[in-house]
């Protein structure tokens, strides 16, 4: 990497401090995440040269990975386990609603777009895995670009619609999932938990795991939990700088080039993905009704964000990050799983599979 480029990465991180700044001042939801990805979003799209660092992004989905594991008490992990049909009909609607958004992108673009291939829309529809379900569209000869900037448009939507929702419906500071594990920051706790979780992320990106940072820290801070092992809270400035740096790698995205890849496309996206939000708001709120959780965990819950994201927006507004947490993964591992030999099955092309790049 060039100095050039550690320049560039610095400015854009003292960019999003000041958005971050601005969004406490206005008391805004999300302030560490919506600031800094609406920040950097508009500055990528006015050509200031903006940067994210892997390294820092992974290193805060792992803050925000451990921060979700030390609500999973034995209680707590009780709870999500007798949830086991809930998370099944989420994931069963997120499969469903999937496939009716990438039949209508195809059904809305294929005359507008010659060669707008199924495996472009199916893709692009996917809830969940965003990174793979791009490298699943061009290994079927979809466009990577339309897919990732699909991706882009849902996730930069959720994060922005579902908090402000929740923060101005009352539906926020209802957390049950608060209580037991640790309470105070014990900085030598703090550096094993940071050792363990670096560990449990490691083993994560070997397995070739999705989201390796994430889940890795997640499964190590709940195995410990669980267990009864409180080795420290998480100090809130840390979980802050997390949300910056998460914030800032989805604010990148919006470069120029990306706004006007397909304007049309990045509308009906958009368009779709407000619908979306609405039919998973009102299957959840349903749903809360039915196992007597708050509506607000449950909306959380099913919206069609990424996992990190809406572990975030749960935690900060404490609407049961735990079970929030437990849908995403579970729907993400059945999306990642599933939706490939779904497409062969639905559309009998394997023979369109060609080798990965």
């Amino acid at each position: 990497m060039s100095i050039r480029f550690y320049f560039r990465v610095l400015c854009t991180l003292l960019l999003a401090l000041l958005a971050a700044w601005l969004c406490v001042a206005l008391h805004t939801p999300l302030p560490w995440l919506i600031g800094p990805m609406l920040g950097t979003a508009f500055a990528s799209m006015f050509r200031l040269r903006t940067e994210s660092s892997t390294p820092l992004r992974n290193g805060g989905q792992a803050i925000i990975g451990t921060a979700v594991g030390l609500y999973f008490t034995p209680a707590m992990a009780a709870l999500v386990a007798g949830l086991w049909w809930a998370i099944a009909l989420g994931v069963v609607l997120a499969l469903g609603l999937g496939m009716l958004f990438g039949a209508a992108l195809h059904r809305w673009h294929a005359h507008r777009m010659p060669g707008l291939s199924r495996a472009t829309t199916y893709f692009s529809s996917a809830i969940g895995g965003a990174s793979e379900m791009t490298l699943l569209a061009e290994r079927f000869q979809g466009r990577a670009d339309l897919v990732a900037s699909a991706h882009s448009v849902r996730l930069m939507l959720v994060t922005l619609v579902v908090p402000f929702a929740m923060q101005y419906s009352g539906w926020h500071g209802q957390d049950f999932a608060a209580s037991g594990g640790a309470r105070e920051v014990v900085l030598p706790g703090l550096a094993l938990l940071g050792l363990a979780v670096c560990a449990g992320a490691w083993v994560m990106a070997r397995l070739g795991r999705p989201n390796p940072w994430f889940l890795g820290a997640l499964v190590v801070a709940m195995g410990l939990t669980v267990a009864g092992v409180d080795l420290s809270a998480m100090p809130k400035p840390l979980s802050n700088a997390a949300q910056l740096v998460i914030g800032v790698s989805l604010g990148v995205r919006f470069t120029p080039a990306f706004v006007h890849t397909a304007p049309r496309w990045l509308v009906s996206v958009a368009v779709a993905t407000l619908g979306l939000i609405a039919v998973c708001s009102a299957f959840a709120a349903l749903l809360a009704w039915c196992v007597g959780l708050p509506a607000g965990t449950m909306i959380l819950a099913m919206a069609p964000g990424g996992v990190a994201e809406m572990a975030i927006t749960a935690k900060v507004l404490q609407l049961g990050a735990p079970i929030v947490t437990a849908f995403h993964v579970c729907r993400l591992v059945a999306v990642l799983l599933l939706l490939e030999p779904l497409y062969l099955w639905i559309y009998s092309k394997p023979l369109q599979a060609t080798s990965p790049k």
